[in-house]
């Protein structure tokens, strides 16, 4: 959790180019990142996948007017609204983009291409109907700054309990890559959040930190199977707060603008 996910890179910085914040070279270099090449396929009017500034353009043309991120899991569809098709893919992908104002979604799919030892990404986004619902299970910002708080907290002892790599080189050496990054004032939001949404992501990226260390630094103390299925069982309800606040945190910019129309 410590990078953000392809579907909150483009629901961030598609939300800012909605708002007149970023160009749409600037939105489509935030979006693509370090992968080669993000393209759209089954958008309406098209017979074959197009670039991501086209196909921005025209969902927005459609009546898009913001982007909501989903970030479903087994038995947690975070962020979904239906139809079973859109939600089925989303879940495959553990990820999507909701359009906000018309019924457009679209649903990442990850390619590696390339020669052994040479390969770079690409990737193919889908665009799908989607039901224009409320999304299930989002929390607002208040509420998941303060379910993060108490996860962080409740981590910290588990990992302390369970006897888990929780210091040590490898330990270190991750808690001073974030450290240097958050340092670098990398822009963890696009342009035209509100800072508490910041905050709450940059929480909950280290709050998934902590769990990519649990399940990442081998068992320490979990020497049984038992034991290691105890702390999967305690360490998921942390992963499900830090989940639904990342999802809080890319969804800021339609609520705020909701909120602000007074329809929310």
């Amino acid at each position: 959790m410590l990078s953000e996910p392809r579907s909150g890179r483009l629901a961030a910085w598609g939300n800012a180019l909605l708002a007149g914040l970023v160009s749409p070279d600037e939105a489509v270099l935030a979006i693509v990142g370090d992968d080669a090449v993000h393209r759209v396929e089954g958008l309406p009017g098209e017979a074959g996948p197009v670039g991501l500034t086209l196909a921005l353009g025209r969902l927005r043309s459609l009546g898009v007017t913001g982007w909501r991120v989903a970030l479903p899991a087994p038995g947690h569809p975070l962020g979904l609204s239906g139809p079973p098709e859109f939600n089925a893919r989303a879940l495959d992908a553990r990820e999507a983009v909701v359009g906000y104002g018309a019924g457009y979604g679209l649903v990442p799919e990850r390619y590696e291409v390339g020669p052994a030892g040479d390969t770079h990404v690409e990737v193919l986004w889908q665009c799908l109907p989607v039901r224009e619902a409320p999304p299930a299970d989002v929390p607002s910002l208040g509420e998941a700054e303060r379910e993060l708080a108490d996860a962080l907290r409740e981590a910290t002892v588990v990992l302390t309990r369970l006897d888990v790599a929780a210091s040590g080189p490898v330990a270190e050496a991750a808690l001073d890559a974030y450290r240097a990054r958050a340092e670098a004032g990398r822009e963890v939001l696009a342009p035209g959040y509100p800072p508490r949404a910041v905050r709450v992501l940059e929480l909950a990226q280290r709050v998934g930190l902590l769990i990519s260390m649990a399940y990442g630094n081998g068992h320490g103390g979990a020497v049984s199977a038992s034991e290691i299925a105890a702390r999967t069982e305690a360490l998921r309800p942390v992963e499900r707060v830090a989940r639904r606040a990342q999802v809080a945190a890319f969804n800021a910019y339609v609520e705020e603008r909701e909120r602000e129309r007074g329809t929310w």
